[in-house]
């Protein structure tokens, strides 16, 4: 068994001889299947909307204020979604097997990182709503006109959980195939700290510095504050608003955590495979979102100026998207020591 091998042979995880033979069990299929089929729901409702329908968009919703930016956002929807197909198709052919690593970690990583907190916050939302909770679901930031309908919101939100689940399992089981021998082992078995060292916990405390005051943001807006939110957004809160922020805060503990606790040799009865899976969930959902959001505010700013971000969202968006990047980036060192490869 893995814990009664001694720390030498786990310090760096050997590369199996050869792969084992590629086969793809029912429990692939199904998933395969589910992940396919819950992408044509918001395929097909983008498609219409480039075409010119305004299926599901009330009259007076913002979207129809500008034609050629909701053509421009809803054809980068579309290719980030048809990118969902072209991984599940990856993660369930032989020839994916083959792909180097890089090209298929980083959309991966992507995927993760936008589709977790929809899968982890919409039902909250939903379970807020029916113990009493508000929920704006159907009306745009501001509080003013509704910009899509209530039913939109639950087709394309089960479609994109129904994405993630199936998505992120099979991944978890080609991970397993191709790298598992990677995370075998516990913390404590990872080398001791050496010069080389220096440079990662360096990355962790860059990371972790600026998400404790990120995190201190996020608690403020939970609780109520509105110091650095607009106009629009702070008349606008409800309680999935707060729901959503406890949320961020959850993965930027996770992602702090998932990056520290390898790089300091923290807890070290802990199995390596849970840092590095907090260090992926975390740093994907805080850097994918934080990322989005900030080029979603530079792209498409509002011609309201209630509407528009302030400075400190801006920077906290910023300062997510460093974060989720420099943990991503202890991750991969991590993974490249132990597999003893400098590429």
């Amino acid at each position: 068994m893995t814990r009664s091998l001694p720390a030498p042979l786990l310090a760096v995880a050997p590369r199996p001889a050869s792969p084992a033979p590629f086969a793809l069990g029912r429990s692939r299929r199904v998933l395969r299947c589910v992940a396919l089929a819950a992408c044509v729901p918001y395929l097909a409702l983008k498609a219409t909307w480039i075409g010119g329908s305004h299926l599901g968009i009330p009259e007076g919703s913002p979207l129809l204020d500008h034609r050629a930016s909701m053509i421009f956002a809803n054809g980068l929807t579309v290719l980030m979604d048809a990118a969902v197909i072209v991984l599940v198709l990856l993660l369930t052919r032989p020839w994916g097997l083959r792909t180097p690593a890089w090209l298929l970690a980083f959309p991966m990583w992507a995927a993760t990182g936008l589709l977790v907190p929809i899968v982890a916050g919409f039902p909250l939302q939903l379970l807020v709503r029916a113990f009493g909770g508000s929920v704006h679901g159907s009306s745009g930031s501001g509080g003013g006109e509704p910009f899509l309908a209530e039913w939109v919101f639950g087709v394309v939100y089960t479609g994109f959980i129904l994405q993630g689940i199936a998505l992120g399992s099979l991944f978890v089981l080609y991970a397993r195939d191709r790298w598992g021998h990677l995370w075998r082992g516990r913390v404590g078995d990872l080398p001791r700290p050496g010069a080389g060292s220096r440079g990662v916990r360096a990355t962790a405390v860059a990371a972790a510095l600026p998400a404790l005051a990120l995190l201190v943001c996020h608690l403020l807006w939970a609780t109520g504050s509105t110091a650095g939110l607009s106009a629009a957004q702070a008349e606008a809160r409800t309680t999935d608003f707060y729901v959503l922020e406890c949320l961020d805060m959850v993965y930027l503990a996770a992602a702090v955590t998932g990056a520290l606790v390898p790089a300091f040799r923290w807890l070290p009865a802990l199995p390596v495979k849970v840092p590095f899976a907090l260090a992926w969930v975390g740093s994907g959902a805080v850097g994918c979102w934080g990322g989005w959001l900030l080029f979603a505010s530079l792209v498409g700013p509002s011609d309201d100026v209630s509407r528009q971000p302030t400075g400190l969202m801006l920077l906290a968006y910023s300062v997510q998207m460093i974060t989720g990047i420099l943990v991503a980036a202890v991750g991969v060192r991590f993974l490249k020591e132990r597999a003893g490869s400098p590429a």
